[in-house]
């Protein structure tokens, strides 16, 4: 332990036992005041608010995966099937600078309000889509609202609440996908049959209202204004290097569906504008895993990218490969969102904050496992619970890994600097989910696994066609996941910043 991590920890321990100052300004001790924990009476509404919106966010997440098919067939779009997914990610990317740089001058407050109402928008928009580029310009604007939303939710916790109670709100934020990871498709797959794929779509808007009205006034209370000190000019280059990034993603997800030579064109222009730009937006010495900061935003990338990758083929191979049905495959997933929000939990426990980067390499160690034996169901001997098992040892893993690199990030950002990093975490989780699914995808149609669009970013989100999918082709998927999630394990150590 570094001597810097040595004067935190003794900081902390002082913190816990000296009297804290509560969001509306009065001091007294966690016992006295209610405010102990992250539904003392302090933080109950505005915990409850945010916790709330994620779970709708993450509702929507889970459920449109299952809606998309029958809105692309109803709308006369099947044709532009992928970009209705690709349309919310790559926007995504620039709401999350563009968040970062707005949190950073006058706090979290305005981009957590504008991202819900453009989330909202969006989803209107493409709930009332007649046509099918409308339903693509409803998700590209929804996707703005998700990219501004993650973000000044990031912040919002750094502002608002203790150090010693950021590691149990990350727990809350992971907790929040278990119910819709189980069952939002059931939900959202009711709600299509009985009353049609549109209110998918226009049902959570009206739902958002209530824990918005609920965290406005404690958030005013806790997290609104700029940061202390001199509030940053907003950074224009920046910016330009967001809608490059944007584009070039857009670009690369393009190529990735399109085997034909002429493809590498789009390819090759999309590298072109997101290599400067992700050199230009992410900390310096991310690519070289520098010590601290710049390892803790690589860790991010390279634990999202690969657990992703290898979840989102799951359904597939055990629907071509072991002939379940999709609903059957669906539900080899459905263990993986309690088994996240507890490995979430374990990092969270205060005997664990001392020894966070051990328990990213001890997550990333479970994860690399999960995904090298999630392919085993390939060969006809093993039982398909095999892989429900692997991921759900996947998912215990990034929960640790995901919560503590959060924390982390947190704990060595300053408060002018908590948007800017928070929006590189975030571009470095969405950047290793295009390059690592664009590659994957184009290995696996070029070894017989068909044509393939990977459809989402979260548990039963996948998606994808083939007709005859060769067992090499998802080999070509999973053992390149596993190597990277293996690298994530090396690296681990150089989280804890330098002396």
């Amino acid at each position: 332990m570094s001597a810097l991590d040595d004067e935190v920890e003794d900081l902390g321990k002082i913190a816990s036992a000296a009297p804290v100052l509560t969001p509306a300004g009065t001091a007294g001790t966690p016992d006295a005041d209610g405010a102990g924990g992250v539904l003392g009476r302090a933080y109950r509404a505005l915990t409850l608010g945010i916790v709330t919106v994620v779970l709708l966010i993450a509702f929507e997440a889970t459920a449109v995966g299952t809606a998309m098919p029958v809105a692309a067939d109803r709308l006369d779009g099947v044709a532009l099937y992928a970009f209705a997914f690709s349309a919310y990610f790559t926007t995504s990317l620039l709401g999350m600078v563009a968040s970062g740089q707005w949190c950073d001058r006058s706090g979290p407050l305005a981009p957590l309000a504008v991202g819900i109402g453009s989330f909202a928008v969006g989803l209107l928009l493409s709930g009332t889509a007649t046509v099918m580029w409308v339903f693509v310009l409803g998700r590209a604007v929804q996707g703005i609202g998700g990219g501004l939303v993650i973000v000044a939710l990031y912040v919002t916790v750094s502002r608002a609440y203790p150090e010693r109670l950021r590691p149990t709100v990350m727990a809350a934020f992971a907790a929040s996908w278990v119910i819709p990871s189980v069952v939002g498709p059931l939900i959202s797959g009711t709600v299509t049959e009985q009353f049609g794929w549109r209110w998918v779509f226009l049902g959570i808007p009206i739902l958002v209202v209530l824990p918005i009205a609920a965290m406005l006034p404690p958030l005013r209370r806790a997290a609104s204004g700029p940061p202390p000190g001199e509030p940053r000019p907003v950074d224009r280059r920046l910016l330009r290097l967001a809608v490059a990034i944007s584009l070039g993603a857009g670009l690369l997800q393009y190529a990735g569906q399109d085997l034909r030579w002429i493809s590498l064109v789009p390819a090759a222009a999309g590298a072109a504008l997101m290599v400067p730009a992700a050199l230009g937006l992410l900390p310096r010495g991310t690519f070289r895993a520098a010590r601290g900061l710049p390892t803790v935003v690589l860790m991010r990338g390279i634990a999202a990218g690969a657990f992703v990758v290898a979840e989102s083929f799951v359904p597939l191979m055990l629907v071509t490969q072991r002939g379940l049905t999709v609903t059957m495959a669906g539900l080899a997933l459905a263990a993986g969102g309690a088994t996240w929000a507890l490995g979430s939990w374990v990092q969270s426990r205060p005997a664990m904050d001392g020894h966070r980067e051990t328990l990213v390499r001890i997550g990333m160690v479970v994860v690399t496992a999960g995904i090298a034996a999630t392919p085993l169901v390939l060969v006809e001997a093993v039982p398909v619970w095999i892989a429900a098992v692997a991921q759900a040892a996947g998912c215990f893993g990034m929960g640790m890994v995901i919560s503590s690199t959060s924390v982390l990030l947190l704990k060595l950002s300053r408060p002018e600097e908590a948007g800017a990093n928070s929006a590189a975490l975030q571009l470095s989780d969405g950047l290793s989910n295009v390059v690592l699914l664009a590659a994957c995808g184009a290995a696996f149609a070029g070894l017989g696994g068909g044509a393939v669009s990977v459809v989402g970013h979260g548990a039963g989100e996948a998606g994808a066609a083939a007709s005859a999918s060769h067992p090499a082709a998802f080999l070509a998927v999973y053992l390149p996941a596993a190597a990277v999630a293996l690298v994530g394990a090396l690296v681990a150590g150089r989280l804890r910043p330098g002396k």
